[in-house]
């Protein structure tokens, strides 16, 4: 791997925002409107119960989170889309450049700019809540960073679906993290969720992120065995998630399917 032509990923998507500055406003116009909606639920909420529940701490901050996994995904699957966008997909593998640099581009470009909203979200809870997150010490950064490494993998995963079934299956990413969230308990533990769902939520790496954030929250210890038990599949997703899109890049290219993308492929 050289870290020139991951670099050289990175720096396209770098001229794609500075060329179109408007490219940067979903980043943080989404969560800016997400975040301001839920704050002002939960301060309402927290009128009609009291003192006894931190609302805000508990839902503004279980919408933070996801709000931040589905940015880096997004992040991850937009500097994808980009590429198919603009019918340059050919043009970036008939260069020398390997899958592991491609997808390491495309991995640093969703760091990057789901940064960006990142930040975005802190200011406005921060600032307008009052939700500051530093009183519950550095036990929530690796929860933090599960999220993380799983919303990579299901960006990974969602640019491998495009991949193999063309640009018209681009509609089939969007709603990916909200088929998720009902199973992963984030603004309720998963101890009210029917067997089945329960089952499927503790395969999810979130699920661990939100009981082990409401732990937190609530003044228990921080539990360690969740963030074990959660980083192990979050890391076991992405191997999984690079090797998907690995394995349908050959086909791709084994079938000659590569070289009719467009944008009406969806077979």
């Amino acid at each position: 791997m050289k870290a020139s032509r991951v670099g050289a990923i990175v720096l396209r998507q770098f001229y794609l925002l500075r060329g179109s500055p408007v490219r940067l406003l979903p980043m943080v116009a989404w969560v800016a409107i997400d975040i301001v909606l839920w704050g002002f639920i939960t301060r309402y909420l927290g009128e009609l119960t009291g003192p006894r529940v931190n609302l805000t701490a508990s839902l503004l901050g279980a919408v933070l989170f996801w709000e931040f996994l589905t940015r880096v995904m997004q992040g991850t699957t937009t500097a994808f889309f980009e590429d198919v966008w603009s019918r340059n997909f050919l043009n970036l593998f008939a260069t020398p450049l390997k899958i592991s640099e491609y997808l390491t581009g495309l991995v640093t470009t969703g760091v990057c700019t789901s940064l960006l909203g990142l930040v975005a979200m802190l200011l406005l809870a921060t600032g307008v809540f009052g939700l500051d997150f530093v009183v519950y010490g550095i036990a929530l950064v690796p929860f933090v960073a599960v999220l993380f490494v799983t919303g990579i993998a299901l960006g990974i995963f969602g640019a491998a679906i495009v991949l193999r079934f063309g640009p018209a299956s681009e509609w089939l990413i969007w709603p990916i993290p909200s088929l998720v969230s009902p199973f992963v308990g984030v603004f309720y533990p998963l101890a009210v969720l029917p067997p089945w769902m329960r089952a499927i939520g503790e395969a999810l790496p979130p699920s661990y992120v939100f009981e082990g954030m409401r732990a937190i929250v609530a003044g228990r210890p921080a539990p360690w065995e969740m963030l074990g038990i959660a980083a192990a599949l979050a890391g076991g997703y992405l191997v999984l998630a690079g090797l998907i899109f690995t394995r349908v890049y050959r086909y791709t290219i084994r079938t000659g399917l590569i070289a009719r993308y467009s944008a009406e492929t969806a077979s």
